[in-house]
């Protein structure tokens, strides 16, 4: 379906933009177009021009959001702000052209683009780097140093070891993150300034601005009124080395070397039953041992209860559906907490809680009390404190002493959550944490959420059902707290009782007037700071929210929910969310889920899909697998409108290899613009000072050879404008790339006798050489324009030799004019012209003779579908294949046609003379 031209603009249909009309000449009763040529350079080039329109675009203002515009007049984007944490790669280039491609596209459409971008600044990654780079971490016991300066600047490139790193406060360690994050993101705006992103540089935000924290706590504070937002004392997954929690969305499965071991415990008669464990350093924490209800195994001891190796302790043996009965022994022994499984036979069988692993991945220094007293104890107390690791080795060499390992451990490879920035498995611990709830526990909701999906257009279509089983698998609302440092605050303070316990049931919540608020260092209403900590005080809140908590609110933050109503609703709503397919489950998704909840709609009414950038081995690129490549000296290298053409290369959705070779296509394509451009610039101006007037009145086209030509163009300018209407850059591409190369190599040679003036019945002032001259105006016009979203700087430039304004700014082209330009002649018959002179080029290449020989006689066979079209453009064939004697038109004999020339048209008889000398200067 095509989209509507808004209300308040022109149809570009019905005109050729920033030309200036003469009434003094008349055409066909219509005022001639002109354009003004202003001057051709003698040399035209491809460097540079990144620099000189980007200082001319910012000076102007080309692509300034104008917010007098009402909503049906814009599109607005929420663009992904890229986490500014070290360096984009070449990824990114890929994929944020891709949205370029569509902004340019809408904005020559008639719309006015909201395209803004922002900063990710929150986050583990920013801490890392800010740890690595200045070689500090943070101790938020240490007092605030005024005018701290790091240890370390980061400027040899290597990283500072934990254990050098110099411990600071949590607000210097903060204002360390603040200012290297500024300096990343001014790196990443000249990246994307030379990439040629029309992006309005003046509406930016960053995740950890005021703005944003406002904006997030304040959609907190509304979920947390509503019911949406709760706290839970549970276990969850937790990342020792972080010292953080973590969300569903963030795990990956990866394999883990580790053994199985298999246990003996003991019964009351004296037997034994064995489990197999890969996590024997588990056994003191084990509450249950569970097999299938079906198992015939172990039916009859269901019920019944066995002892711990090693620790003596009694617990039962118990059914679940989840037991795997041909894994392992089939029968498992349930530990607080050893994996997920755990969690949920702990949640559904009502199982005690026996944690031993801390948040440091070490095990609890105090002996358990289920523990104390009985056999074990002395063994508890020797792995106390170790790590998981060496609890295991001890174990196991325990076990072997008592007699309750059966036989030795086997390799194996399992699987274990990683958090996706992690290098170890994650624990599971019991802590505090908040959660916003996402239909994870909610069937309605879920449901709420999966007929948002339908609501959603999906580009490709394909990727909808990623959403639809990410939704669908959920098992757990979103985790939203984590124990870091440089986020947003949770915006809360807890009352301290007057015996000294925290009251985490009754939190004090700001008024949204005072936000954004920081609990650590401010004190809530009716407190003064010296009451913190303090009984009959408060305690803040010292969590920071998930990254995704802010960037899930990306399209209210730019759109100035509760803070700038006009902007709001001119932009939200807003029409496009473009990504990457891997953050489906993590940023569409919980973006849906926060505009579902607090604004009862979708975000967004389209969601763009970008694939990976594969390496030469077909891997995905990313910065954890050390395989990217940083695009800035891809763009010195091969000029950005190369590297935008590779990138629109590739479909949404689609994955694509890094290819330098079709940077080299595209970077001969952007000097050939260039080229064609000045050679089609060059009839009839002043010699002296390069310009003149050019015409542009398709009126002025009268011959059926220049009619043919804008008969394909304006098939061409619908098939794109379709393709781009269905969000297929690549179609719009590869139909508009495809005509050019035919322009440059069919149209012009066989048009530029004409358009000199020199051709059979033509000169300077014929209806001939007018007819040419128009044409391959109006051709490169549209050319441009069509061009114009994938090679901006290229047609920025031919732009600005003849005509005012920004091409960017031009109206998208349309068929309508062309076609009445075409007045009915068919596009076949520049088909059968090129075809023609194909033919008698043929002849002399296989000559190995110049293309500049003359063809003193012979005869040229055509099939009979094209015989007049060759003979209404025998003038302009003959020109351009040089043709000085006579040539002999027949109609081919069937089955007689060359297969090696297209259109099997044949040349026979043919007499070659010697090629003219060049003519100097």
């Amino acid at each position: 379906m095509s989209t509507p031209i808004p209300a308040g603009h022109t149809d570009p249909a019905t005109t050729i933009t920033n030309a200036t009309t003469t009434p003094a000449a008349q055409v066909a009763g219509a005022d001639v177009v002109r354009a003004v040529v202003k001057g051709v350079p003698d040399r035209v080039s491809a460097d540079g021009l990144e620099e000189k329109f980007d200082a001319r675009w910012s000076g102007e203002g080309t692509f300034a959001f104008d917010r007098s515009k009402t909503r049906e007049q814009i599109y607005s984007i929420d663009t992904p702000p890229p986490t500014a944490s070290g360096s984009l790669h070449v990824g990114h280039v890929f994929s944020y052209t891709h949205t370029d491609l569509i902004a340019r596209y809408k904005r020559m459409r008639g719309y006015e683009v909201f395209y803004p971008m922002g900063w990710d600044d929150n986050g583990l990654p920013t801490e890392r780097r800010v740890q690595n780079y200045y070689g500090v971490r943070c101790d938020p016991s240490l007092p605030y140093v005024e005018n701290f300066e790091p240890p370390h600047e980061g400027t040899d490139g290597k990283n500072v070891k934990p254990a050098d790193q110099v411990p600071v406060s949590r607000r210097n360690f903060i204002e360390l993150c603040e200012r290297l994050t500024t300096e990343d993101e001014q790196k990443f705006e000249e990246l994307w300034r030379r990439l040629g992103l029309s992006v309005d540089w003046s509406q930016t935000y960053q995740t950890i601005g005021a703005d944003s924290i406002a904006t997030a706590q304040r959609a907190f504070v509304r979920n947390l009124a509503r019911g949406e937002a709760y706290q839970a004392e549970a276990p969850g997954l937790w990342d020792v080395t972080f010292q953080t929690a973590v969300a569903q969305a963030e795990l990956e499965a990866r394999d883990y070397p580790g053994h199985y071991h298999k246990v003996a415990f003991g019964r009351p008669d004296g037997g034994k039953v064995f489990i197999e464990t890969t996590r024997p350093e588990l056994i003191p924490a084990v509450v249950a041992l569970i097999a299938h209800p079906d198992d015939e195994r172990y039916q009859h001891l269901f019920g019944t209860t066995v002892t711990s190796p090693l620790f003596g302790v009694e617990v039962p043996v118990l059914a679940h559906h989840a037991a795997e009965p041909d894994k392992g022994a089939g029968i498992a022994m349930c530990c607080t907490f050893g994996d997920l499984t755990d969690v949920q036979w702990w949640r559904e069988l009502q199982l005690p809680t026996r944690s031993i692993v801390q948040r440091d991945g070490r095990i609890t220094r105090e002996v358990p009390e289920w523990i104390e007293g009985g056999a074990g104890e002395a063994l508890f107390g020797e792995i106390s404190g170790m790590t998981t690791f060496s609890a295991r080795k001890a174990i196991v060499e325990a076990l072997r002493s008592s007699g309750d390992l059966e036989g030795e451990p086997v390799p194996t490879q399992r699987k274990a959550n990683f958090f996706e920035k992690g290098d170890k498995p994650l624990e599971i611990v019991t802590s505090r944490q908040w959660y916003i709830r996402n239909g994870g526990r909610d069937s309605e909701l879920r449901d709420e959420l999966l007929a948002r999906g339908k609501e959603l257009d999906f580009h490709p279509d394909h990727m909808r059902v990623r959403y639809e089983n990410w939704v669908g698998g959920l098992n757990g609302d979103w985790l939203i707290s984590r124990q870091r440092f440089f986020g947003v605050p949770i915006p809360l303070w807890y009352p301290v009782l007057p015996s000294g316990e925290v009251d985490h049931a009754n939190p004090i919540v700001p008024s949204e007037d005072r936000l954004p608020v920081d609990p650590t260092s401010q004190a809530p209403e009716g407190f003064t700071e010296d009451q913190r900590g303090e009984p009959g005080g408060f305690v803040g809140d010292a969590d920071v929210m998930d990254t995704w908590a802010t960037s899930s609110l990306s399209p209210q933050i730019v759109s100035g929910w509760e803070r700038d109503e006009d902007l709001w609703q001119r932009v939200f709503p807003m029409d496009l969310r473009p990504q990457g397919q891997d953050i489906i489950r993590t940023w569409l998704f919980s973006s849906v889920v926060r505009a579902h909840l607090e604004n009862g709609a979708l975000p967004w009414r389209n969601a763009a899909i970008s694939g990976w950038i594969l390496d030469p081995d077909r891997k995905k690129m990313s910065k954890s697998k050390g395989n990217v490549v940083t695009p800035m000296d891809l763009l010195v290298e091969h000029g950005s409108d190369a590297v935008r053409y590779w990138a629109a290369s590739a479909r949404l959705g689609a994955d694509a290899a890094f290819e330098v070779g079709q940077m080299k296509i595209g970077r001969r394509l952007a000097i050939k613009v260039l080229n064609a451009s000045k050679f089609a610039l060059s009839f009839g101006l002043d010699p002296e000072s390069g310009g003149g007037e050019i015409l542009l009145d398709p009126a002025a086209v009268t011959v059926d050879l220049d009619r043919a030509m804008l008969a394909g163009l304006a098939t061409v300018a619908e098939q794109a404008t379709a393709a781009f209407e269905a969000y297929d850059h690549t179609r719009a591409l590869e139909v508009t790339e495809t005509f050019f190369w035919t322009f440059c190599d069919d149209y012009l040679e066989l048009v530029k006798d004409r358009a000199y003036g020199d051709g059979a019945g033509s000169t300077a002032g014929s209806a001939e050489t007018l007819s040419a001259r128009t044409a391959l105006a109006i051709a490169l016009d549209t050319q441009l324009r069509l061009l114009a979203p994938y090679l901006p700087f290229a047609t920025e430039e031919v732009w600005s030799w003849w005509r005012e304004g920004s091409v960017h700014r031009a109206a998208w082209p349309t068929a309508e004019p062309l076609r009445a330009g075409a007045a009915g002649v068919d596009a076949t018959h520049l088909t059968a012209a090129g075809n023609a002179l194909a033919a008698i080029r043929k002849v002399k290449s296989e000559a190995k003779t110049s293309m500049r020989a003359p063809v003193l006689a012979g005869t040229l066979a055509v099939p009979a579908a094209d015989l007049p079209a060759v003979q209404l453009a025998i003038g302009d064939v003959r020109a351009a294949g040089r043709v000085t004697g006579g040539l002999t038109l027949v109609e081919t004999a069937e089955g007689q046609g060359d297969p090696n020339v297209q259109g099997g048209m044949v040349t026979s008889d043919v007499e070659l003379g010697e090629p003219e000398p060049r003519k100097k200067g």
